[in-house]
């Protein structure tokens, strides 16, 4: 019997939706780009707008890390922040260090997602409890 493989498109792993609001800040992806488009065209670069329902910002040190406090009153209460960097060897920021910076911050995370070959994204919330 053969085998069969699932696998949902990124755009659909990130929950991008049609229509969703969503920022780009510090993301250099091409493809990622184009993906969006064909799913939404509520996209701004460089900074996030009020409301957006997802933002992705590319961040590879800690010391980028406090970027993260203005965009949780950007974000719509069910909204994410997607925090996108270097993975494997390449990496040079902890997963535990987007985590203690997002819980300082009044977030958690709650998803994990390959970006690309080169980058990972983690998924950042605003606690049910506190929406």
């Amino acid at each position: 019997m053969a085998e069969v493989v699932y696998s949902r498109p990124l755009i659909d792993k990130l929950g991008v939706k049609p229509g969703a609001r969503v920022a780009l800040i510090n993301i250099d992806d091409a493809e990622f780009r184009r993906l969006l488009a064909e799913r939404t065209h509520d996209i701004t670069e460089g900074e996030a707008l009020a409301e957006s329902d997802l933002v992705f910002v590319g961040i590879d040190e800690e010391s980028e890390l406090d970027k993260l406090a203005p965009l949780r009153g950007q974000i719509v209460a069910n909204g994410a922040i997607w925090v996108v960097s270097l993975k494997g060897k390449s990496a040079t920021l902890l997963d535990i260090e987007v985590i203690e910076a997002a819980k300082a911050f009044g977030l958690v995370d709650n998803k994990v997602v390959s970006f690309s070959t080169s980058h990972t994204s983690l998924r950042l919330v605003i606690p049910i409890a506190l929406r």
